[in-house]
């Protein structure tokens, strides 16, 4: 029997109609559809994904916890599990259909999973699709940047001074993830008179646009992104 291949697919930042054509088919053709997620219900890749191909619901689902801590030795046996139940799949001859927000390389769950799969010898493909910070500057109708400006992508969910060495940097800044430490970094970008727009929740349902740090809110969700720069 032949082994199964493993897909890391991209399903874009929230609006269906974002996800590649690729994409697309790579989800109706696998046989089996993993999620990093206790809940398919739960799970927004799998929601977003959904929409534009209803007929995962008849597909077989693979739920693979992925707890959000920061503790390195958990997290290092959670993706050895959830690693190891794919290569079940694969060694099936199903292919395995992976989905993950945004784009598959920057700041995705689902590369925990993928590089453990591939370092074991199984074969895998990842299908690439729309970052959120794409989307965003898209949203507030705005360049990313233009001519020879620089952008720098920071996590901001981890240390503050992380972020504050971050906003020095020329050109635009992109704040990925604040969740709860919104209300240090909002402080943070104020200090350095810093302009800032935003979105949460991008393509998503209750979307909201910042056009001024004042109008960001401290309790801003998860799904925020930040574009700073100088006034």
């Amino acid at each position: 029997m032949n082994r199964g291949k493993l897909f890391g697919v991209s399903v874009g930042p929230g609006d269906p109609e974002l996800i590649t054509l690729k994409a697309l088919r790579v989800m109706r053709e696998a046989q089996v559809i993993a999620l990093p997620h206790e809940n398919r219900e739960s799970c927004v890749a799998y929601q977003i994904a959904r929409q534009a191909v209803p007929e995962l619901e008849d597909k077989e689902v693979l739920l693979i916890s992925m707890p959000m801590v920061k503790d390195a030795a958990r997290l290092e046996t959670s993706h050895r599990q959830g690693a190891a139940r794919i290569v079940e799949c694969l060694a099936e001859g199903k292919d395995v259909a992976l989905l993950t927000l945004g784009d598959v390389t920057v700041y995705s769950t689902c590369w925990y999973l993928y590089r453990l799969v591939r370092e074991m010898g199984e074969e895998g493909e990842l299908i690439s699709g729309v970052p959120s910070f794409c989307a965003g500057a898209a949203r507030l109708e705005r360049a990313l940047a233009s001519g020879e400006e620089e952008i720098h992508i920071l996590p901001a969910a981890y240390r503050i001074e992380q972020v504050r060495e971050g906003l020095k940097l020329p050109g635009v800044k992109v704040l990925m993830k604040a969740g709860r430490q919104m209300g240090k970094v909002k402080e943070e970008i104020q200090k350095a008179g810093l302009s800032v727009c935003g979105v949460e929740r991008c393509g998503m349902e209750g979307e909201k646009v910042f056009q001024s740090a004042e109008a960001i809110g401290d309790a801003a969700g998860y799904y925020s992104l930040l574009l700073v720069e100088d006034k």
